[in-house]
């Protein structure tokens, strides 16, 4: 069974193509950077690679500029859509109508479409990924993995808010979690590496960030909550911030609540401190000497840093942490910087390991150190692969 997936994030889209159940990968690749001049696309497969620099600005055209690869007469992988089976989709916001993986009608995009507030980056590129499958794949089952799905486990005391009761009862106003496709991956694999179920803290570090809890292989706390806005500092997202903050925007400012949830969706975070939301970029002008991406980067580093303290009382020790995603993986001064004074935790970095680049999980703390420091390649595709696979044959 040919599956394609297709991963929407909030600046990019991550694609493969797989045939289930062999898990091979026919094709993968890339776009990131979505809404610059600069857009990356990468596209591989076993036999050819392409590399481009272009502008894409935005996930419409991404799309479909990745279907038009696909069908490529010298480089493509399929010669019709009628091979695909299934096409997968990541959907960031489920609410509390979606706990599974489900077919998608136009019932469930409605109801996608409804918590566009509630994921304003992520639940329309989502939505817009499905149309434009529906379209190229018309053949295909279209199928949605939600990333709120994996956090289900929170019990109540993580998941509620003190609020009145009738918001939760009536409104569903309550901590959902996201990039929950990624930290159920990656904590599995962990708890396979560990060779036991494990107290880990699963720490996923890209364009959005978040941090999770898991103990025995279940998710009981998480950095975001209601919608993936707060907690860690993201590329673009303001993460955790005193609500008084946008009372007095409004009140005082003048500002409208529109416009303080585009300051806070897409003007904060990494962005609003140094005027680059790519970390890459932001680390090479910390070493040229600009104050701005130095404490943008001491400021990321803290906030990483108090969740750990704080799941790590949660969780009432740690066996591990892991880094991962495309910062956590490819970081090594992120996650040195965050492992800094952490031997209360019994963390203890090697820093050798640490430098080393590979596609595989690995283990970069030293002998002595009391709880393991690992890094894992996530892989969400292969993820929703295997949902979209079961949901099928069942």
């Amino acid at each position: 069974m040919k599956i394609v997936i297709i991963n929407s994030g909030s600046s990019s889209i991550k694609y493969q193509l797989i045939d289930m159940p062999s898990k091979e990968v026919i094709c993968s690749g890339m776009i990131d950077r979505i809404g610059l001049e600069t857009s990356n696309l990468t596209y591989k497969t076993s036999k050819d690679s392409l590399e481009e620099i272009l502008p894409i600005p935005n996930h419409k055209i991404g799309l479909e500029k990745i279907s038009k690869l696909l069908l490529d007469q010298s480089i493509g992988v399929i010669k019709s859509t009628q091979e695909i089976e299934a096409v997968g989709h990541r959907v960031v916001h489920g609410g509390a109508s979606f706990s599974n993986t489900v077919l998608i009608t136009e019932a469930i995009k409605e109801k996608i479409k409804q918590l566009f507030e509630l994921a304003p980056l992520h639940n329309p590129a989502n939505l817009e990924g499905i149309i434009v499958a529906e379209d190229v794949f018309s053949s295909a089952k279209q199928v949605a993995v939600f990333d709120t799905a994996f956090h289900q486990t929170m019990p109540e005391v993580a998941y509620r808010y003190a609020i009145p009761n009738y918001l939760l009862t009536e409104n569903k106003i309550r901590a959902y979690g996201f990039h929950g496709t990624s930290h159920k991956y990656v904590s599995e694999k962990a708890i396979d590496f560990l060779e036991k179920s494990s107290k880990i803290i699963t720490i996923h570090l890209g364009n959005g960030c978040s941090i999770t809890a898991v103990k025995d292989g279940k998710s009981i706390d998480h950095s975001m909550g209601f919608g993936p806005m707060n907690g860690l500092i993201m590329g673009t997202r303001s993460g955790d911030i005193d609500q008084s903050v946008i009372f007095y925007m409004v009140n005082t400012l003048g500002y409208q609540l529109s416009e303080v949830n585009t300051v806070l969706q897409k003007q904060s975070g990494m962005l609003g401190l140094t005027g680059h939301s790519d970390l890459r970029d932001i680390q090479a002008n910390a070493e040229n000497g600009d104050t701005n991406c130095r404490l943008a980067l001491d400021m990321n580093v803290y906030r990483i840093k108090k969740y750990i303290g704080s799941y790590a009382a949660v969780l009432n020790g740690i066996d591990a942490i892991i880094f991962t995603a495309g910062i956590g993986e490819n970081s090594a001064y992120i996650r040195k910087a965050v492992c800094a004074d952490m031997e209360f935790l019994g963390l203890e970095l090697d820093e050798t390991k640490n430098e080393i680049r590979s596609n595989d999980i690995r283990g970069i703390n030293t002998a002595n150190s009391k709880a393991k420091i690992l890094v894992v390649p996530t892989n969400e595709e292969l993820e929703i692969a295997n949902q979209v696979y079961d949901l099928i044959l069942n």
